[in-house]
């Protein structure tokens, strides 16, 4: 069994990767770009949502408070009319970056302090370095990449962005796989 301290480098070298490697993923393939579209009628809705006081949460329209009501004659009609979705509305005010960044990197942290206890309840010291690979790389497929279905399944998220997701958890947890591996401690 190896000490979780003797992985601290890992623990952090594989969270920086990460950070990067998603950098290079939004800011430079450009490939998620995609993932989102322009309301039509933009102005329109938005000045509907400020005069009705929309304050930032997270929405289902139309809502109905259980299953009685949404199986009521009137849910159905709403239903049926549509529009029928979930909105997240944020709080008002320019976009800034660095929040999200600092949040990002302390979750690639968490991440990675996880796989490191994982792993070192599960690999002995001086193991192949496959073998860390294996362990690292599933386990943080898994985190990395785990719950984007659900995404798609309950909130009706296209599948096409959860399967872009999907391939960014991937490449993640290779990476993270392949520092731990590199910088497993000796036997």
């Amino acid at each position: 069994m190896v000490q979780i301290w003797a992985l601290w480098l890992p623990i952090v070298l594989s969270a920086v990767v990460v950070f990067l490697a998603s950098s290079v993923l939004h800011m430079v393939l450009k490939y998620h770009q995609s993932d989102y579209q322009q309301l039509p009628g933009e102005a329109e809705v938005m000045g509907a949502m400020r005069k009705a006081g929309v304050a930032p949460g997270d929405y289902h329209f139309p809502y109905a408070t259980n299953l009685k009501d949404a199986a009521s004659p009137e849910m159905v009609k709403k239903f049926e009319q549509g529009p029928v979705g979930t909105m997240i509305v944020r709080p008002s005010g320019p976009p800034t970056m660095s929040k999200a960044l600092t949040q990002w990197f302390i979750y690639c942290l968490v991440i990675s302090f996880f796989l490191a206890y994982v792993a070192s309840r599960t690999l002995d010291p001086g193991v192949h370095y496959l073998a860390v690979f294996r362990i690292v790389g599933t386990v943080g497929f898994m985190a990395y990449a785990g719950a984007n279905a659900a995404e798609s399944i309950w909130t009706g998220r296209a599948w096409s962005t959860t399967l872009k997701n999907v391939f960014d958890g991937f490449v993640y947890a290779t990476l993270t796989a392949g520092v731990f591996g590199w910088l497993w401690p000796a036997g």
